[in-house]
């Protein structure tokens, strides 16, 4: 981790911390998964915003959220939500689920969009497949991504890795990103350490917000 960021370059990402992930009556919790870590994470993602909108940090937000009519939505998907009894697009209290739109897809108070900032739905675990979010970047003159949100497994590193691919440089903030399983969580961040780190650096808030206070 650096001791400072440049942050004419560098992109706070936020990942799918939805009402459909965090909250009792969402997709998460629908299909079995433990929220409580999800939503343990959400003032450390807070605390990642303040510091990122105090330096003026380019800051994009994702939805996992799919077209209502299914059009969008990764086959494999569908088959694996239809096993956990929360198939994508079934009715639910929030709506229907990661459907793009209904309440469920709207993002946590705590965390939301201010105005200028980024939001984008995503129809796949990856947050460059099926958005415009390359282009954004790169009109802006991104080359470095901070990473943070849910499923540390699922979505944060699969857009990881899609972003090392990239060519981009990244971060991923250990505390500010959560599973349901704590196995896979830690898993997930191991593997970013592998071959000197090949999937980019890892860090902490605390790391992050004073390398971001330092310029």
């Amino acid at each position: 981790m650096p001791d400072t960021i440049d942050r004419a370059t560098t992109a706070l990402l936020v990942i799918d911390l939805q009402r459909d992930f965090l909250e009792a009556d969402g997709y998460a919790a629908r299909a079995g998964l433990d929220i409580a870590p999800l939503q343990a994470v959400v003032p450390n993602v807070a605390r990642l915003l303040a510091a990122a909108r105090a330096a003026g940090l380019v800051v994009v937000h994702t939805r996992e959220a799919n077209a209502p009519d299914l059009s969008d939505v990764p086959p494999a998907f569908v088959d694996a939500s239809r096993r956990t009894g929360a198939a994508v697009g079934s009715d639910g209290p929030l709506g229907r689920l990661l459907i793009r739109g209904e309440p469920g897809s709207a993002i946590a108070a705590a965390v939301a969009p201010v105005p200028g900032e980024i939001a984008i739905d995503k129809p796949g675990f990856s947050a460059f497949e099926g958005t415009a979010l390359g282009a954004m970047l790169t009109a802006r003159g991104i080359r470095t991504l901070i990473l943070c949100g849910v499923t540390t497994e699922v979505c944060v590193t699969s857009t990881l890795r899609t972003a090392i691919d990239r060519g981009y440089r990244c971060i991923t903030v250990d505390d500010a990103c959560a599973s349901g399983n704590a196995s896979l969580h830690a898993a997930a961040l191991s593997m970013i350490d592998v071959e000197g780190g090949v999937f980019g650096r890892r860090a902490t808030t605390d790391a992050v917000c004073a390398a971001l206070a330092a310029g």
